[in-house]
This record gives structure tokens, C-alpha cells and sequence, in this order.
């Protein structure tokens, strides 16, 4: 048992000698570097900015995943590195943004409401790392951290987009932030935009669809954006409540099947 922990420390190491993929992991910084200015932001409370630069961070998180897979150039270390740059920029910016944008007059419970959203964060990285190679990678299970920080970001945009007063705010995001903090943490599927289909040819209405969402989201953004992050968050537990008369039927029918073989 020794001689095995002993061996794959070796052959880490000796990964680390041969040096990493610099493409890549220059994308992943990029993500912790908007992360990180996100915060400098929200502490000088300029909360819009802030959150341009979460859906900046979330850009540069979906780059580096399809530059690593498209150039042959995934690594251990790049896995490991993405996941922490994850948790700063999906976990605690967001967190940190939404304690002085909207909860700090809650006191106590405000500060420990985004550190609820910061620890479910870590535990659907942590959750999501250790599932990676056993789940279809057309699925997430539970809603994905960039889409659940994309989705504070949204509602910051929105609200300053509109003016509505800090009472709406207050308990809007304190709402949200339990939704988000349970959808992590679930057990719903989300889609991940993995499928190869999508890059395969599409019919003409594909097109056609893509540019009028691209039209107006262009002319109302942060109405729309909000919107979009919304429906992403709302379609696992739908997809959950649409699917269940199909799993019971295909529930039931396993069972007759076990106790027709047992009968034998």
C-alpha cells in the first residue's frame, strides 16, 4: 500500500518536472484574474462593474476547458487549478458582492447567508471533481457554480438597470441566494453545452432562432441576460418534475422484472 501512494507521488512529481501547458492554464488565470479585479470592485462599490467582470471570469472559464480538450493539453494540474480558480471567482467574489451590495444590513445572517452560497459552491466542485469520469457529460448534476454566480451577476445588472429601491434587493437576493445555494447542491441535472451535435450541421430555424435571441438580448441586456440565467436555473428542476411520470413507469417496470425472475 505504501510502495503504491509512494509510486503516484513519484509519478506527480515527475509530471510537475516535465512542466504544464501554458495555454490553457493562461485562460484559467485570466477567469481568477476578473474574479479577483470583481472584488476590488464590489469593495468600491461599484457593484455593475463588478458583475461584468464575474460574466467576464465565466468567458475565460469556458475557454480554457475547450482550448485544453481541442489542443490535447488537459492535465491534472490544469483540473486542479481550474477548480480553485473556480471557488474564488464563482464562490467567494459573488459572495463577497452580494454581502455589500445587499446583505449587509441583515448583520449576522447576511454575511452567513453568502458564506452558505461559498460553502455549497466548494461542495459542488469538490462533488462535480470526484464524479467527473462516472456522470454522462451531456449533464450536470446540480447547477453548475459559473451559472449560479453568472446568475447573482444577472440580478445585479438588472436591478441597477431598472432602479429599483435596496428594500426590493434585500430580500430578492436573500431569497436567491438559498435557491442557488440548494440547486448546487442538488441532485437536478442541468444541460453543460458539451453535446458534440451542437457543433454538427443544425437546421436553417437553428440559425434563424440563434440571431433573433442574439437581437434581443442586444437591445434590452441586462432584462434578457437576467432572463436567460433565470431559465438556465429554473430548467433542472422542471426537467426533474417533467421526467418523473417516465421514471416511475421505468421504476415500476424494473421492479416487475426482478419479481417475475424471482418468481422463477
Amino acid at each position: 500500500m505504501n510502495s503504491e501512494l509512494n509510486d503516484k507521488r513519484a509519478e506527480r512529481a515527475e509530471n510537475l518536472k516535465k512542466g504544464i501547458y501554458i495555454l490553457p492554464n493562461l485562460f484559467t488565470t485570466g477567469s481568477l484574474f476578473a474574479g479577483f479585479y470583481s472584488m476590488v470592485a464590489s469593495l468600491n462599490g461599484n457593484f455593475d462593474i463588478a458583475a461584468l467582470w464575474i460574466f467576464a471570469s465565466a468567458v475565460f472559464d469556458g475557454l480554457d476547458g475547450k482550448v485544453a480538450r481541442l489542443t490535447g493539453t488537459t492535465s491534472k494540474f490544469g483540473v486542479e487549478y481550474d477548480s480553485l480558480a473556480d471557488l474564488v471567482s464563482f464562490g467567494v467574489t459573488p459572495g463577497l458582492m452580494m454581502y455589500a451590495w445587499a446583505l449587509k444590513p441583515f448583520g449576522r445572517l447576511g454575511w452567513l447567508a453568502a458564506f452558505l452560497f461559498v460553502v455549497c459552491g466548494a461542495l459542488r466542485l469538490a462533488r462535480f471533481n470526484v464524479q467527473v469520469n462516472t456522470v454522462e457529460s451531456k449533464r450536470f448534476v446540480g447547477l453548475p457554480i459559473p451559472a449560479a454566480a453568472s446568475t447573482v451577476a444577472a440580478t445585479v445588472l438588472l436591478f441597477h438597470h431598472c432602479g429599483w429601491p435596496s428594500s426590493y434587493k434585500r430580500l430578492a437576493i436573500l431569497a436567491l441566494i438559498y435557491l442557488l445555494a440548494f440547486l448546487m447542491v442538488s441532485g437536478f441535472r442541468y444541460y453543460s453545452f458539451k453535446d458534440p451535435a451542437l457543433i454538427k450541421r443544425q437546421p436553417f430555424g437553428f440559425l434563424l432562432l440563434a440571431v433573433v435571441l442574439l437581437i434581443v438580448v442586444a437591445a434590452e441586456p441586462a432584462v434578457m441576460t437576467f432572463v436567460i440565467m433565470i431559465a438556465y436555473v429554473v430548467s433542472g428542476p422542471l426537467g426533474f418534475v417533467v421526467g418523473w411520470p417516465r421514471r416511475r413507469r421505468l421504476e415500476k417496470a424494473v421492479h416487475k422484472g426482478h419479481g417475475a425472475a424471482a418468481g422463477r
